[in-house]
């Protein structure tokens, strides 16, 4: 099993090299998911032991960026979110834990979700 994780999707390069940065000083692994995989189970992209990749279509790529945290308590993720902001990272609109319920779910399923609540809350 993997340790603190972000799963990274539809991020722009620059972006995502300050992310990354910011994660090697929070020794936080960083997984890039590409449309490819967008619908695989969020268990299997993580990397967390009873999930395995299955045969899947392609998916087309997402409007906009999203992050799942993996393996990170709320004081990691808040951590993390408090030295996001410091380094000054542009804000991502999508972001999630992984949980129980949705460990199961495809990254497309949890992509439609974040962004049908981010929508309803603005």
């Amino acid at each position: 099993m993997r340790g603190a994780t972000i799963l990274v999707f539809h991020m722009e390069r620059a972006k995502e090299k300050q992310i990354r940065l910011l994660c090697r000083r929070l020794n936080i692994e960083v997984i890039k998911v590409t449309a490819g995989d967008y619908q695989q189970k969020i268990g299997s992209l993580a990397g967390i032991v009873g999930f395995a990749k299955e045969a899947v279509e392609e998916s087309d790529e997402f409007d906009g960026e999203m992050l799942i945290f993996s393996g990170m308590d709320s004081a990691a993720v808040d951590r993390f979110l408090a030295e996001y902001r410091k380094d000054g990272i542009e804000p991502v609109s999508l972001k999630a834990v992984i949980t129980p319920h949705n460990i199961f779910w495809t990254a497309e399923k949890v992509y439609r979700e974040l962004e049908r609540e981010h929508g309803s809350l603005h």
